[in-house]
């Protein structure tokens, strides 16, 4: 299933080092503007003190999301409502997160009918979504589109979302650039995939490529999961019975990558180093850490749907960004995969999704 989003390819991107921008029913008490309930990942992510922050027209934001059956998506959902709760001019409208595509449509329907001031949509399928988006620009209504891109800009105001290219990329310069200090000149180097018939995970190790190349290196043993820690298990089991000797490895997804550090556990296996991927709080502690195989991660942030809110909140009261020249905010916007290591691995703890 796809967990992540197509990275926005091939359209005008604006880089961020992961700063935010100054049918299933409607679920019952849509978020409060009254209670402080930021989380820590919107803490360590949101600006504060801008003159946007300040209140100002009331607005209604729809927001749509896949279930939260993932680390990664649980966060997306929980930061949203996070950084709504911020703002007492901002009444959120969830519906209830759903893997089925129909539903979503109709949920999506429902808000248009309610006549939300913006939309805020993380599809679970771009291509299937695209119409009912398009729906919705189409009576006025501006849409955010997270991370799995709609067929067509028509469908969408301005697209936030992470970089699969530049996850696999960094990778692949961290192994590279680690392996080249070490003197390691013919290394075996592994790849544990996520699904390998999606767009991303194509982005992904092509990027990881690129990276090794710089250094003269390529992948050794490449193998597919299914972005399930079960998965990662029987797949790093089979990679470690495929190659008695191993340099480095890199695991796209850090939950799947709970099953990769479990079948190295179980072989007893330390003569290599592994990179993950999204940033999960669980690697980061192992990373801080230092007792295991794990040594770095490269980011996908999760907090890009708190990025979402405050972008569409911006639209709907007509403002653009304090940082940027111009009344208009950007079109696209694509996040930055940071490389976690031991060094810095405390600036990004606090967004990490659980």
């Amino acid at each position: 299933m796809d967990k992540r989003g197509l990275g926005g390819m091939g359209r005008r991107r604006l880089l961020l080092s992961g700063a935010v921008l100054g049918g299933g029913a409607l679920v019952a008490g849509c978020t409060s503007n009254k209670s402080d309930a930021s989380t820590d990942d919107v803490k360590a992510a949101s600006t504060s003190g801008t003159d946007n922050d300040k209140p100002g027209k009331h607005v209604t934001i729809g927001f749509s999301a896949p279930a939260a059956d993932h680390g990664w998506m649980a966060a997306i959902t929980k930061n949203a409502m996070a950084q709504a709760k911020r703002f007492s001019d901002v009444h959120l409208e969830a519906v209830e997160g759903t893997n089925d595509v129909n539903a979503q449509i109709s949920q999506v329907q429902t808000l248009i009918g309610k006549k939300v001031d913006v939309l805020v949509i993380l599809p679970f399928d771009g291509k299937a979504l695209t119409s009912v988006a398009q729906q919705a620009m189409d009576a006025g209504i501006p849409v955010i589109n997270v991370d799995r891109v709609f067929d067509t800009p028509l469908a969408y105001r301005t697209w936030i979302g992470g970089d699969n290219f530049g996850m696999g990329l960094n990778a692949g310069l961290y192994i590279g650039r680690t392996l080249k200090a070490k003197g390691v000149s013919a290394p075996v180097i592994g790849e544990i995939a996520g699904i390998d018939n999606l767009e991303l995970t194509k982005q992904r190790s092509a990027g990881f490529k690129k990276g090794l190349a710089k250094y003269g290196y390529r992948v050794g043993i490449r193998q597919a999961a299914n972005f399930t820690a079960d998965s990662g298990q029987q797949v790093m089991s089979n990679v470690l019975q495929a190659r008695s000797h191993l340099d480095a490895v890199w695991n796209h997804d850090d939950d799947q990558g709970i099953g990769v550090e479990a079948a190295i556990k179980q072989a007893g296996r330390d003569e290599f180093f592994m990179v993950g991927g999204a940033g999960s709080q669980h690697a980061m502690q192992e990373i801080k850490a230092d007792n295991s195989v794990l040594k770095a991660t490269v980011v996908y942030p999760s907090n890009m749907s708190a990025s979402a809110i405050k972008i569409a909140r911006l639209i709907a009261q007509g403002k653009g960004m304090n940082d940027l020249v111009g009344a208009d905010l950007p079109s696209s916007v694509t996040l930055f995969s940071a490389t976690v290591t031991k060094e810095n691995v405390d600036q990004y703890l606090p967004g990490a999704f659980s």
